[in-house]
């Protein structure tokens, strides 16, 4: 009877043992995916605040107007452009108004 208890204990830790190791092993490789993933949408967000903050600023604007576009950029004021709407196969036109 003493031997069937042993048996049966230890072939009862084998599995657990067996089961925690297969759960433990799944649960690593979800962190290592998680955490490549996390790296790389971090690598992916520092590239475009860079970008974001590189081209945008305004020297830098003025740089690249003065470097590429020399006097073929000019200011228009938005109170000048003009709507083009669609309605009924006609075209309407009217002032454009930037705040609606």
């Amino acid at each position: 009877m003493k031997k069937i208890i042993l048996i049966i204990s230890i072939f009862f830790l084998v599995i657990v043992t067996t089961l925690t190791k297969n759960s433990s092993k799944n649960l690593e490789k979800e962190i290592y995916i998680t955490k490549e993933n996390i790296n790389i949408l971090e690598n992916k967000y520092e590239l475009v605040l860079l970008e974001y903050n590189f081209l945008t600023s305004p020297k830098k604007l003025l740089e690249y107007q003065n470097t590429y576009f020399e006097d073929d950029l000019e200011s228009l004021n938005i109170n000048s452009f003009n709507e083009i709407k669609k309605e009924n196969n006609k075209l309407i036109i009217s002032k454009f108004n930037p705040i609606k």
